[in-house]
């Protein structure tokens, strides 16, 4: 088994190498170039028109749920573990600037996630059952020009997110909110597991309809709940929140950087806090992944690029909002470096406990976990909905979609249960086997996507 676990970490680390960041980036670049920069120019309509009255309506054109919940049924895939757990690891790991690299890879992430969104409503399908169908593969089998090229991506695309769905949107999720209501209440890991499964299997066999009602109340409230905990830490270290952005900034950049006072003795060079940023950035928002697209393909909408600008803004509420508070509530609070007990260095979800204790005393470990909780429910609710569309793709049919529910719902037990490096790190390859055929789709559309783009421009100046 040692062995094993050997073996997947090596290609774990390959796959997520310096290739694929600078693919997943590079990609968000170019799509950035060939748009004229309009996703950053038009940043503030689609903000605008996420937070509308009618973006919660079904009025214009057709689809199976409302823009915004479209949006929070993606979000509710993305804002996850991610944001907690995440921003702590890439700062521990790769110093404090990793920060700054999660906003760079969020800033070019808004094009990526707006095109493949985009793209997923232009070429959706209904199935027999009347349900929207779509997502990078139905992209890649009609977009395409080579046919074959197209058909063969689709089918590697569908069966990497089945297993992701598993993974990252399941096991590993459940698999968080155990452990942290374990250490935190020290409530039995099985117990959590039945009740977690329960709660999924009910909201779950409801479909689409049901997932997005919950994602479109519990997303909202659970990230305006964290945000505003997060904003009373940040305000309660206000004092050392200037340096504590100095040195970000500094160590961003920095080729070797020691971190004193604030950050301990962490040493950070450039580039591992560009590795570590980009890839928990991505991590995080999954722009590029190709996940969001199929939940942006049950969108109710007229003009796949309006519904492309809603669900664009994830990225903008993942990273820029929900991750920063996380990284400056760390920064401010001086817990980077600290130690435990025995003498190891604080990571993960510990550090952001640390950080939102120094301010809320013990119910910051409290505030914490019942983020980490939600956010990861969330996560195994978006996923569910992705892994169902992938299973439908590779099977030809819906008619087995309620035997994948089912299963998503019981294989949460086992991740509540077992202990998941293997489980992780494969996951993590899924995840990352995902994004290479979605990431030569968008470079091979990009042209069609920049043309669509320029095209809606006229709307938005009426």
């Amino acid at each position: 088994m040692e062995k094993l676990n050997a073996i997947v970490t090596s290609i774990d680390n390959f796959v997520w190498g310096p290739l694929m960041l600078i693919l997943l980036v590079g990609t968000g670049v170019v799509l950035t170039i060939r748009t004229k920069f309009l996703t950053w120019r038009n940043l503030g309509y689609a903000l605008k028109s996420t937070l509308s009255k009618e973006a919660r309506t079904q009025s214009r054109g057709v689809g199976d749920v409302s823009p915004f919940s479209a949006l929070t049924t993606a979000l509710a895939a993305t804002i996850g573990t991610g944001n907690i757990v995440g921003v702590a690891t890439a700062m521990v790991s790769g110093g404090p600037g990793a920060l700054v690299w999660m906003w760079i890879s969020a800033a070019f992430g808004l094009t990526s996630k707006f095109s493949e969104c985009m793209l997923a409503i232009k070429y959706r399908e209904v199935n027999a059952k009347g349900e929207m169908s779509g997502g990078p593969m139905y992209t890649m089998k009609k977009g395409l020009h080579n046919k074959t090229l197209g058909t063969i991506l689709a089918w590697l695309f569908a069966l990497f997110t089945v297993i992701a769905s598993f993974g990252i949107g399941n096991m590993t999720q459940g698999n968080s909110i155990a452990s942290a209501l374990h250490t935190t209440f020290s409530i039995p890991t099985w117990i959590s597991g039945i009740i977690i499964t329960v709660l999924s299997l009910l909201i779950i066999v409801g479909g689409i309809k049901s997932i997005s009602k919950v994602s479109s109340v519990v997303v909202p409230a659970m990230a305006i709940f964290y945000v505003i905990c997060g904003l009373i830490v940040i305000i309660g270290n206000i004092s050392n929140l200037p340096s504590g952005i100095a040195i970000i900034f500094q160590m961003a950049f920095s080729v070797k950087a020691v971190g004193g006072g604030l950050c301990g003795s962490i040493v950070a060079s450039m580039m591992s806090a560009m590795r570590y940023g980009v890839a928990r950035g991505v991590f995080s928002n999954e722009a590029g992944m190709g996940s969001a697209a199929i939940t942006a393909a049950a969108a109710t909408t007229d003009n796949p690029v309006r519904q492309g600008y809603i669900n664009m803004t994830g990225t903008f509420w993942d990273t820029i909002v929900v991750c920063t508070i996380t990284g400056l509530a760390i920064a401010s609070s001086g817990v980077l470096g600290m130690t435990d007990a025995s003498g190891e260095l604080l990571t993960g979800s510990d550090i952001t406990i640390a950080a939102f204790q120094t301010i809320l005393g013990s119910a910051g470990g409290w505030l914490v976990t019942i983020g980490i909780t939600l956010f990861a429910f969330s996560t195994i609710l978006g996923w569910e909905y992705h892994g169902e569309k992938a299973f439908e793709y590779l099977l030809g049919t819906h008619k087995y979609n309620m035997i994948y529910r089912i299963l998503f719902s019981l294989i949460v037990y086992f991740g509540c249960t077992q202990t998941l490096s293997l489980v992780w790190n494969f996951s993590d390859i899924a995840n990352a086997l995902m994004a290479i055929p979605n990431l030569i789709c968008l470079l091979l559309l990009s042209g069609e996507v920049a043309k669509d783009i320029k095209a809606f421009q006229s709307e938005i100046k009426k």
